[in-house]
């Protein structure tokens, strides 16, 4: 079994329904290929690359799996389209039903054409490493040996195009009580 932490983000709804929704229902998803460990917060954050869209609800979830990183990957991106999720006509930094990465897989440091682990871009994203930091404050990125805390410290505090304000919010879809996860695991697709 290898531990995966895995970000969650949507702005737009999905078949399912608004995106709070949407991420719970990934939960239920993820929760059917391995055993979520920790779970964020939902958090609300400006859109980063492409400013005229909807805000985004970000969460990060720790998966303990038997997939390996390539099958992790596969799974991940048929959840995306189950949840109507379009990679071909999609803009890349544009709004979208569901987007999933894989931020850390273990100690793993994978560099291929269709994945690289630790995710590339993690450490420039305060909507990946404020939940991240949540659930994982001390995992440290193996590349560099730097804990989660400490990327999220060094993140430029005043630069919204870089650091947009990662606000965290309610929504009865959303349990971040990871015991009402352990003691119903399909709690999220019901």
């Amino acid at each position: 079994m290898s531990l995966a932490y895995i970000a969650l983000g949507a702005n737009l709804p999905s078949p399912a329904g608004p995106p709070d929704v949407t991420l719970a229902g990934v939960a239920g998803r993820l929760a059917s290929i391995g055993h979520i460990q920790a779970r964020s917060s939902l958090y609300s954050t400006a859109p980063v690359g492409l400013p005229d869209q909807p805000r985004f609800l970000n969460a990060v979830i720790a998966l303990e799996t038997d997939l390996g990183p390539l099958e992790l990957l596969g799974a991940l991106l048929t959840f995306e389209r189950e949840f109507g999720r379009d990679r071909i006509t999609g803009l890349p930094d544009g709004p979208r039903t569901l987007d999933l990465d894989i931020l850390f897989y273990g100690d793993l440091v994978l560099s291929e054409a269709a994945l690289e682990i630790p995710h590339p871009r993690l450490t420039q994203r305060a909507f990946v490493l404020v939940p991240l930091h949540e659930v994982a404050p001390h995992l440290c990125d193996p590349r560099t040996g730097r804990a989660v805390a400490q990327l999220l410290a060094s993140l430029p505090a005043n630069r919204e195009s870089t650091t947009p304000a990662v606000v965290p919010i309610q929504s009865p879809h959303w349990a971040s009580d990871t015991r009402e996860l352990a003691s119903n695991p399909n709690a999220d697709s019901q």
